[in-house]
């Protein structure tokens, strides 16, 4: 079997188990450090600055040897902890804090940016709050409710709270680089490229690889501040295709910049940016108009170039969609070669309809006043009958633009995120979800070779998933390959633990609203449809 996401562009997140404190009596306040400590707090201060994170750990650390109750340097170990993606570790030492002070606003701040980066929403989003309510102006509270924002779906108001994190911390890295992406994502394209700028300057030059992305990714922005509205819409408010699946992938056929050549795409939902194979470019001609940097991915070496190019248009049957930037790479699996996978953003606009049982693709226009449901969006633009059974499913936006939603997996206790992948010819199991005592039992004997954006990945572990649920609908004995999702983590934002790729997905007719943010799924067959006191509602709550 073949695995072909569209593998994208860069921390290591990994998950977490929560420790709750109760704290009944604080007998003491904390300590006061000596003042021949402060130079000590100042060194680490700058060290962590300076993205010398090992250094700043140890500086840290030995100020807590000193001071057990030295809450400022504890607070920033947690910070440095955070720097490094050691969740656990960064959340237990800003619990220390908080069973000391329990009133300290930065404390509450950084145990809800472990808890976010950890993919847990509902109890980061209350530890932001309470650290507002100590501290108006936390900036690390201000910034992970705008990156909450940016997950679900309201980009104005995340670009709005960057902002102001940004202003009240100038030199802290990490807002200036989310705004960057919350800009560009709102198609700001100077304040991006603005804000990428400002980032080479304050962060840390520990990481040259990153910083060459995003000397590439300013070339990009800057060109595409200077090509006009993108994703523009003409032709019809509606279209219907056929496409194929040989491998449980929507292979449809669409026309580039005016050709009366077709050209074979995936429809890729695991993208959010859309790829033209490096051999399709040279041959229509489409050439590279910005590069930078190395991409890690699944695969070969574990890199590939990141090459940017753009398209004048698509025609998707009688839709045409203008400006379209796109990533130029090598297609690694010759043995179903195909063009290019079509991503989220060119659809974006679109209420995309994913019927696997007809194989039909079909693309309605959303209008400013549509209110309705998915659903009766979709039934309405098709003068059918009101819609068949079928769940809304909420999805959040990772921060390198593809979908996630909270399944649940018989036998492990928590929602997981798993990417919600029209471009994978198979679902997919992290290797860390897998290491999870409860889910060893899934590893069968076995390997598979998956194709990645990197090469050709050989030996991979596969396991059988016993029962996978979105909502109440689910799914027995569901097969998925077991891979490092680090490179996907490196750039998602919060964990992701899985994807939910086309041996699940055939088995229903599937609408996607990226605007809204919702996946309607409507059953094939009698098998998804939800069995009686089979299916916990935790995701749900």
């Amino acid at each position: 079997m073949k695995f072909q996401p569209d593998l994208r562009m860069p921390s290591i997140l990994f998950p977490i188990v929560l420790v709750i404190l109760c704290v009944a009596t604080v007998s003491h306040s904390a300590v006061a450090a000596p003042d021949n400590n402060d130079k000590a707090h100042s060194r680490a201060e700058k060290a962590l600055r300076a993205g010398d994170f090992e250094r700043a750990e140890q500086m840290y650390r030995d100020l807590l040897t000193k001071n057990d109750h030295d809450t400022d340097a504890r607070l920033g170990l947690s910070r440095t902890l955070l720097k490094q993606r050691r969740l656990q570790d960064s959340y237990d030492h800003a619990a220390r804090v908080l069973a000391i002070d329990p009133l300290s606003a930065r404390a509450h701040a950084l145990l809800g940016a472990a808890i976010l980066a950890s993919g847990e929403f509902r109890q980061s989003v209350e530890e932001f709050r309470t650290a507002l309510t100590l501290d108006e102006n936390e900036a690390i509270a201000i910034a992970g409710l705008a990156m909450v924002d940016y997950y679900e779906n309201r980009i104005f108001p995340c670009v709005l709270g960057l902002r102001r994190a940004a202003s009240i911390d100038p030199n802290e890295p990490d807002y200036v680089f989310n705004l960057g992406q919350a800009a560009a994502r709102s198609e700001r394209y100077k304040e991006a490229a603005d804000a990428y700028e400002r980032f080479l300057i304050i962060a840390p030059r520990t990481d040259e690889e990153r910083r060459a992305r995003i000397r590439g990714l300013i070339d990009f922005l800057r060109y595409l501040g200077r090509q006009g509205s993108l994703y523009g819409l003409e032709g019809a408010d509606r279209t219907v295709i056929s496409f194929t699946s040989p491998d449980d992938r929507p292979l449809i056929r669409i026309r580039v910049n005016g050709s009366k050549e077709y050209l074979r795409f995936v429809l890729d939902t695991g993208s959010g940016m859309s790829v033209l194979s490096e051999e399709t470019a040279k041959k229509i001609g489409v050439k590279p108009v910005a590069r930078g940097g190395l991409a890690r991915a699944v695969g070969g070496g574990g890199r590939f170039e990141i090459v940017y190019g753009y398209l004048n248009s698509i025609e998707i049957g009688e839709v045409r969609v203008t400006n379209v930037p796109v990533y130029i790479r090598h297609f690694f699996d010759e043995t179903n070669p195909v063009d290019g996978y079509l991503g989220i953003s060119a659809l974006s606009r679109l209420l995309t309809s994913v019927d696997y049982g007809a194989k039909k693709l079909s693309l309605s226009r959303k209008h400013d006043n549509d209110t309705e449901t998915v659903a009766n969006t979709d039934a309405k633009a098709a003068s059918v009958e009101p819609p068949r059974p079928g769940i809304n499913f909420p999805v959040r936006t990772t921060a390198s633009g593809f979908l996630s939603g909270e399944v649940l997996i018989e036998g492990i206790g928590k929602p997981l995120n798993f990417i919600i992948d029209t471009g994978a010819t198979i679902s997919v199991l992290s290797e860390k979800a897998a290491a999870l005592e409860e889910a060893r039992q899934f590893i069968q004997p076995g390997y598979m070779r998956v194709y990645g954006a990197a090469g050709v990945a050989e030996n991979v572990k596969t396991a059988s998933l016993p029962r996978l649920a979105i909502g109440t609908y689910s799914r027995d004995k569901v097969n998925a390959a077991v891979l490092d999702l680090d490179p996907v983590n490196e750039t998602a934002g919060f964990l992701q633990s899985g994807i939910l790729g086309g041996n699940f997905l055939r088995h229903y007719r599937v609408i996607f609203d990226f605007e809204k943010g919702i996946v309607r799924f409507e059953p094939l067959d009698v098998e998804s449809m939800p069995k009686s006191g089979s299916v916990p509602d935790a995701i749900n709550q």
